[in-house]
C-alpha cells in the first residue's frame, strides 16, 4: 500500500489499556474486546475464529443508504457466554446466534453480543446481523481515511487498517482470516466490484446483483466492495488467473498502457516469489481525490487514480507479501510494506531503470536529519508511523542489506520460501529472520537489528 509518500501525518496515537492488551484479565467465559495489537488495542477479538463471512449489500449511491446483511460462520476458541465483533456507525437492526435471537448493545467501536446460551469451546456457530445506514469512512492516527469512502458515482472502499468496520461486522484483525461471499447490488448502470472470481451478474427492475466468491482466506481489512461507473475487462491468462479489471471512464486513457502490463508483472512476480496464491487477479481503478492511495485488496488492488507501473507492481507484489502471507501485528508492516517497495526496485533494476544497489546508495545519501531515520522500520511506535517513509524505503533498504549479504541465490530462496511456508497464514519479523538465517547459513541478528530495530542512520553495510 505506497501511502507513505502521499499522506499528510499527525501524531495521533490509541490509547493501548491493560485490559485490552491482557486477554486474560476478561472472565473466562467473555471474548476479549480485542486481539491485542499494541497498536489497534481493540482491532478483532477474542474467543472465536470466523471461517467465512457471507455478505448481502444493497447501496444507492445517490442517497448514500446502505442496507446491510452478514451472516458470519464461527467456530469458539473458549467457551463463551459473550463476545464482540467490531463494528461502528451502521445501525443494528437484527441479531441472531444459531437462529436464535441474541442480546447485543454498541460500546464504541463494538458490537457486545450476548448469545441465549453459552457457547461451548470447538462449538461451530453462526451469527447473523441486519444492519443499515450512511456508511462513512474512519480518521486513522495519521490523518487519513479508510473504510467506506463515497465517490461522485458511487463508493471506494480500502480498509486498511481499521475501515473494514465501517461496513460489515467482523473479527477485524489480520491473524484472523476467512473466506467470503459477497451479494452487491446496485442501481443499473453501476458496478460493484468485491474480491475474488464473479461467480454472477444480473440485472432486473432497475438494478443490478453481483455475486463474487474470494475462497482463499483473507483478513478483514483487504475486503472491498467498490460501487461506481466502470469500463470493465475480464480474460483468463495462460496461466489460468482470472482477471477483471474495472475502470473509471475518466481515468482509462492513463490507466490503459498501465493495466496492459498486469499479465507480465504477475509472471514476473512468480518467478521471484513462487505460485500466485490466488485464483483471481485484476485492479479496481476508481476516481477518488479525497483518499490519496492505492491499496492491495486481495486479489484486485484499488487504486484512487490511474496508477504508474512501480504502483501496479507494488499492489500486486503485496498478492504474496502480505494478503496471502499477512501480518501477526501491525507493528510488522514493514514485512508487507518493506517487501512490496523492494519489488519495485527490483523490476525497475531489470526493466531499464536503475538498479537495486543504486536506489539504496541514493536513499543511503540522506542526511540523518532526514525522515527515512526518523523511526526503525521493525518498531515505528505507533498506528500513526505505520504508513511512513522508514517502514517503506529502509524496509525496502533491510532487505538490501539482506540481499548483498548472503548473495542473489540465497536471497530469492528465502523470499520464495516466505511465501510459500506461510501461505494462506501469517508470519513475524523472528520467523523471517530464522527463515532467513536457515536459508543462507549466516547468523543475521545484528543485520536485523541494525535495520530494522536501531534508532537513527545505520553505519553503512
Amino acid at each position: 500500500m505506497p501511502k507513505a509518500v502521499r499522506r499528510t501525518f499527525v501524531l495521533a496515537t490509541t490509547p493501548v489499556t491493560l485490559v485490552a492488551l491482557l486477554g486474560a484479565a476478561s472472565p473466562p467465559s467473555t471474548g476479549a474486546s480485542g486481539a491485542g495489537d499494541p497498536y489497534f488495542p481493540l482491532a478483532g477479538n477474542g474467543g472465536y475464529h470466523v471461517g467465512h463471512y457471507d455478505l448481502t449489500l444493497r447501496y444507492d449511491p445517490g442517497s448514500g443508504h446502505l442496507d446491510g446483511k452478514a451472516v458470519l460462520t464461527a467456530r469458539a476458541t473458549q467457551r463463551l457466554s459473550r463476545f464482540d465483533l467490531d463494528f461502528e456507525g451502521l445501525t443494528v437492526t437484527g441479531l441472531t446466534v444459531d437462529h436464535t435471537k441474541a442480546d447485543f448493545r454498541r460500546d464504541g467501536q463494538e458490537l457486545v453480543v450476548t448469545p441465549r446460551r453459552a457457547l461451548r469451546k470447538g462449538e461451530r456457530f453462526t451469527v447473523t446481523v441486519s444492519y443499515q445506514g450512511k456508511p462513512g469512512p474512519v480518521t486513522d492516527p495519521d490523518g487519513s481515511l479508510d473504510g467506506w469512502i463515497p465517490t461522485d458515482d458511487g463508493a471506494f472502499v480500502a480498509g486498511e487498517p481499521q475501515g473494514a468496520m465501517t461496513w460489515f461486522p467482523a473479527n477485524n484483525h489480520p491473524t484472523d482470516k476467512s473466506s467470503y461471499d459477497f451479494t452487491i447490488t446496485v442501481p443499473k448502470g453501476r458496478t460493484a466490484v468485491a474480491n475474488g472470481v464473479l461467480l454472477s451478474q444480473r440485472t432486473a427492475h432497475g438494478a443490478t446483483t453481483f455475486r463474487w466468491r474470494q475462497s482463499e482466506p483473507m483478513a478483514a481489512y483487504l475486503a472491498t466492495a467498490t460501487v461506481g461507473k466502470f469500463k470493465v475487462e475480464q480474460f483468463t491468462t495462460r496461466n489460468g488467473i482470472r482477471v477483471y479489471n474495472a475502470v473509471d471512464p475518466r481515468e482509462a486513457a492513463a490507466a490503459a498502457p498501465v493495466l496492459k502490463k498486469l499479465p507480465s508483472v504477475l509472471e514476473w512476480e512468480t518467478k521471484f516469489f513462487g505460485p500466485y496464491p490466488f485464483r483471481a487477479a485484476g485492479s479496481i481503478v476508481d476516481r477518488a481525490p479525497n483518499v490519496g492511495y492505492a491499496l492491495e485488496t486481495q486479489s484486485r488492488p484499488v487504486y484512487d487514480r490511474a496508477p504508474d507501473v512501480s504502483t501496479l507492481v507494488h499492489e500486486n507484489a503485496h498478492q504474496w507479501f502480505g494478503d496471502s502471507v499477512s501480518l501477526t501485528s501491525w507493528k510488522d508492516i514493514w514485512l508487507n510494506e518493506g517487501f512490496a517497495t523492494y519489488a519495485e526496485w527490483l523490476y525497475a533494476e531489470q526493466h531499464g531503470g536503475d538498479s537495486a544497489q543504486k536506489t539504496f546508495d541514493d536513499l543511503y545519501a540522506r542526511p540523518a536529519s532526514d525522515g527515512l531515520w526518523e523511526f526503525p522500520p521493525g518498531d515505528p511506535g505507533s498506528g500513526a508511523n505505520i504508513f511512513g517513509t522508514p517502514v517503506y524505503a529502509r524496509g525496502a533498504m533491510t532487505l538490501h542489506v539482506l540481499r548483498t549479504t548472503v548473495g542473489d541465490r540465497a536471497f530469492f530462496r528465502t523470499l520464495r520460501a516466505w511465501a510459500a511456508e506461510h501461505r494462506e497464514g501469517n508470519g513475524t519479523t523472528a520467523q523471517f529472520v530464522r527463515l532467513a538465517e536457515r536459508v543462507s547459513g549466516k547468523k543475521l541478528d545484528g543485520l536485523f537489528k541494525t535495520w530494522l530495530s536501531a534508532p537513527g542512520k545505520p553505519n553503512r553495510p
